[in-house]
């Protein structure tokens, strides 16, 4: 574990997965901008702050408010700063861009509150590429321990799991609308439940009765789905149901393509256009993404495209298997077992590296 003071968990309810691995495989240099497009309770982006320097730039992403609020005051107190502004990411221009310092001894932060789908666009409109992508596409420990935000059967409360509570649709509302087809298939395919089918026709007989509006009915009617099963399920049989209903709300793997694309769609333009002009959109030619996911969906996708960048000669893998965490990690923080970070180089690149981090297939 590196030695950076982002790695210490203790008063922020969050350890940063992969943390050493990922400082190793996106190398952050003084000078160079970066942006976190999940930055959750900030332990990434503390440690990638640290290596950019007071002449770097880190613009930091996410939808919820107040992860990212938590994100900037951590940022802060690492450089003894005042925390920056939270700009909307859909309105933040170059103008208010512009304005943004260095905090104390860091680099200039940028917090923005929104979709990471819609980052890109962002940056292209405050004309500001960056050299380093990191997304980290777990939830935040502080979602499954907060009962009022509905994404864990471990307490009761609102059916609710939005990433961010101000938008969309609630996972109460899906559950109480969707055709039971549809939801079916919405946890076959997210949550890859076996029994899926079984689980859709519980919640529309249940439904029909009564409203679904809680953590713990959700759950009852998961379990009352498995009946016997139950007893000999190596986990809750809940587990899978609300891990789809949490794509499904948040749209993940939606945000996600839409990620992808726009790497892949910057990467074109870069082999065709030889300059180096912020007219490449968002990204720096030789810009490397690091992108950390924890379900075999998002690793699929992930996999497929940094494929497709390097089998076309738009770039290059840099992990031909995804690096996960040592036992030590796993063992310390149970969050990390199922993590698998890759990282993917665009155009040209000056940046080399002599040593790497060891990696197998699980």
């Amino acid at each position: 574990m590196t030695s950076d003071s982002a790695s210490l968990p203790e008063g922020h309810g969050h350890e940063a997965v992969l943390l050493a691995e990922i400082l190793e495989e996106l190398g952050p240099q003084a000078g160079e901008s970066a942006i976190d497009l999940t930055v959750g309770r900030g332990g990434h982006a503390v440690a990638i702050a640290q290596r950019l320097g007071p002449t770097g730039t880190l613009v930091a992403v996410d939808r919820d408010r107040g992860n990212l609020e938590h994100a900037g005051n951590r940022l802060a107190e690492a450089f003894g700063g005042d925390p920056p502004s939270i700009e909307r990411i859909e309105t933040v221009d170059a103008a208010r861009l512009g304005e943004a310092a260095p905090i104390g001894r860091g680099p200039r932060i940028v917090l923005l509150h929104g979709n990471f789908a819609i980052a890109p666009q962002a940056l292209v409109r405050c004309r500001l590429p960056v050299d380093l992508v990191l997304a980290d596409l777990g939830v935040a420990s502080t979602h499954l321990d907060e009962a009022e935000r509905g994404f864990s059967f471990r307490f009761d409360g609102p059916l609710d799991m939005r990433l961010d509570p101000t938008r969309g649709p609630t996972a109460a509302e899906l559950v109480a609308t969707l055709p039971e087809a549809e939801l079916a298939q919405a946890i076959r395919l997210l949550g890859e439940e076996p029994l899926a089918r079984r689980i859709a026709r519980k919640i529309a007989q249940r439904r029909e009765a009564t409203p679904i509006t809680t953590t713990f009915e959700m759950a009852d009617v998961a379990q009352d789905a498995y009946g016997p099963r139950a007893r000999h399920s190596r986990m809750h049989p809940a587990t899978q149901t609300f891990m789809a209903l949490r794509i499904a709300v948040n749209d993940e793997l939606g945000a996600l393509e839409a990620l992808l694309a726009e790497i892949r769609g910057t990467a074109e333009r870069m082999a065709v256009d030889l300059t180096d002009g912020v007219d490449l959109a968002w990204l720096r030619r030789g810009a490397r993404i690091a992108i950390v996911s924890f379900h075999s969906l998002e690793d699929r996708l992930v996999k497929r495209a940094f494929a497709g960048i390097a089998r076309d000669g738009l770039g290059r893998v840099e992990t031909p298997r995804p690096t996960i965490a040592d036992d030590a990690e796993r063992a310390r923080n149970p969050r990390a077992r199922s993590a698998k970070l890759r990282v993917a180089t665009v155009g040209d690149s000056a940046h080399r590296r002599t040593a790497r981090t060891a990696t197998h297939d699980p």
